[in-house]
């Protein structure tokens, strides 16, 4: 009996396992707080930005805001503002998490965790690039999965 056991599991083992179902793991973790800066407008994002560094959008992306549009390395799309630093990018909703005081770097996400990325106006942000990780890292995204230029 403890003989047909074992060869049982043994055979057991060597039959092909089931693959598991693909799943997607979001770039920020649905339990931490999150929240957008509620003073950032279309204006004050008006221009032009390199990213620094994303998720779901590489490095070294050209990125121009105005008037209710972004051109996405030429390709534009709408970029409307829901107010109080949010926005919907062609029916998406992108948060700015973070904006300097002078407008010159940026941290921007999508709060379900699909993409998130830094963006610079010179695509130099230096000290800057430490404060948008800092407020990335506190609202749960997972910055090693970022990828950098």
């Amino acid at each position: 009996m403890r003989r047909a056991l074992v060869l049982a599991l043994l055979l057991g083992a060597c039959a092909g396992k089931a693959p598991l179902p693909e799943v997607s793991i979001p770039l920020r973790n649905p339990t931490a707080p999150v929240a957008s800066q509620s003073d950032v407008t279309g204006a004050r994002l008006d221009g032009d930005w390199v990213v620094v560094e994303g998720g779901g959008i590489a490095p070294g992306t050209r990125l121009r805001f105005s008037s209710g549009r972004i051109a996405v390395d030429g390709m534009t799309m709408p970029f409307e503002a829901q107010g109080q630093g949010r926005f919907t990018l062609g029916g998406q909703r992108i948060w700015v998490h973070w904006l300097d005081a002078d407008n010159r770097t940026a941290a921007l996400g999508d709060p379900d965790g699909k993409r998130v990325w830094i963006m610079d106006r010179t695509g130099r942000p230096g000290e800057r690039l430490g404060a948008a990780q800092e407020i990335l890292r506190w609202y749960g995204y997972d910055l090693a999965r970022l990828n950098r230029g």
